[in-house]
């Protein structure tokens, strides 16, 4: 069985304008000098991919937040998966519970934006997550089973697929999981992908995301089958994203 090497991904959401370059001038920087156990990427607005990757800041992929799932047409205001791999994102996120709540994005439309994103070259980075109401009906694993057969693609591999759990209730609140509540969804997750993907399956990484940061992340990161974050607003500062990072310094 394959253990994938961790990946702490950072996602801007609608935050970042020209003054946050230097935040990855900085990362860079701190990688540079103390080193990553862990593979790092930065999802910013589409407004700063084109900078970001033209900096060449080589310790900081940057990858997007969305894609369309036409490669074109007359689509007004959406961006297409080819469009951004074009300019460098070797990730995108798709699927997150904001876009699913708030744009009303169902598991079809998540997994064919995942296909798309997935026949650009780029790995799609799968969200699913229950509610505080799905929690406390106690029906979390019946959601997420739904959602990860749902929205993933049938070609599904290490390469191009990455599943992050993110318990909506637990995104920005400060409100976390405990760890046996962690395992018990990733161990679920894993077994999905195995049971559909078989060997291939042992290969996706699955990321955990909701209030993630320094002062947590080597607890959560230390649950098996967890295999990295992903971080919101803590991702907004070289500083503190580097402290979740650093988590691995201490993981085996």
């Amino acid at each position: 069985m394959t253990t994938p090497k961790a990946l702490v991904a950072g996602n801007w959401k609608m935050n970042g304008l020209k003054a946050a370059i230097g935040e990855i001038t900085r990362l860079n920087d701190l990688i540079s000098t103390s080193g990553a156990n862990c593979d790092v990427l930065i999802c910013p607005p589409f407004t700063l991919i084109s900078t970001l990757v033209g900096m060449g800041a080589k310790n900081v992929p940057i990858g997007a937040q969305d894609c369309h799932m036409n490669v074109s047409g007359a689509h007004t205001g959406d961006i297409s998966a080819q469009m951004v791999a074009e300019l460098g994102c070797g990730h995108i996120i798709v699927g997150h519970s904001e876009r699913r709540a708030d744009h009303g994005e169902s598991n079809d439309t998540v997994k064919a934006k995942a296909a798309a994103a997935q026949a650009a070259g780029t790995n799609a980075i799968i969200c699913v997550g229950e509610t505080i109401d799905e929690r406390e009906a106690g029906s979390t694993i019946d959601v997420v089973r739904a959602q990860v057969k749902g929205s993933i693609p049938d070609d599904a591999r290490a390469d191009n697929t990455t599943i992050a759990y993110e318990p909506v209730w637990a995104i920005g609140t400060g409100k976390v999981p405990t760890a046996a509540d962690v395992e018990e969804v990733h161990r679920e997750v894993r077994a999905l992908l195995m049971d559909r993907f078989g060997e291939a399956g042992s290969g996706v990484r699955i990321l955990y995301g909701g209030s993630v940061k320094a002062s947590n992340a080597e607890e959560l990161m230390s649950v098996p089958n967890v295999n990295g974050a992903l971080v919101g607003g803590a991702s907004l500062k070289a500083d503190d994203f580097y402290g979740i990072i650093s988590a691995y310094d201490k993981i085996g």
